[in-house]
């Protein structure tokens, strides 16, 4: 079984509070090698409001968390009983386990957020091999040279007309090989 990525439906405005309490309760019951990532999709937006440019965080789906895990019985039932959560997205009720996203629904909320499918913390590192999959570059096996963190960017060593070349492309145009 593969780590996927599901929505979880939340009562709205407590988003941040089941994130903690989901990431608590999997830690607490040993279910790290499971429950994995757990992310409340927001955006920047600026609003001018009296002529005045802010930068604010709004919640790109009110009500919802997404969260990156492996579905197994017991997962799904620390999810499903964590306080706030009232199910699954893609569940048809009655203790069915509900549809994962698909890696391009993931990809485009991810990427929103300036973020990838891959936990940079825990799976990136120089040396690593990794797929191109967006970009001038799309297509192509690279090596990371080195991380950027901080502007989202890394740069690659691919193979271009049989010369080693470095190459600099955003996190979310990169799996894991």
């Amino acid at each position: 079984m593969e780590k996927q990525w599901y929505v979880v439906n939340t009562y709205s405005g407590h988003e941040n509070k089941v994130k903690e309490k989901l990431e608590m309760r999997a830690e607490s019951m040993g279910m790290e090698d499971y429950i994995f990532r757990i992310i409340v999709p927001e955006e920047k937006v600026i609003e001018v409001k009296d002529g005045v440019q802010k930068e604010k965080i709004k919640k790109m789906f009110p009500g919802y968390i997404i969260v990156e895990m492996i579905m197994t019985d017991e997962a799904w039932y620390i999810v499903r009983n964590t306080p706030g959560v009232t199910g699954f997205i893609g569940s048809s009720g009655k203790g069915a386990k509900p549809t994962p996203l698909q890696p391009y629904e993931v990809d485009k909320i991810l990427a929103n957020m300036g973020m990838s499918r891959m936990d940079v913390d825990k799976e990136l590192k120089e040396g690593i091999k990794v797929n191109i999959i967006d970009g001038p570059f799309k297509g192509m096996t690279g090596v990371v040279d080195s991380l950027d963190l901080p502007n989202n960017k890394i740069n690659l060593i691919v193979d271009l007309f049989g010369q080693e070349t470095s190459v600099e492309v955003e996190l979310s145009q990169i799996q894991k090989a």
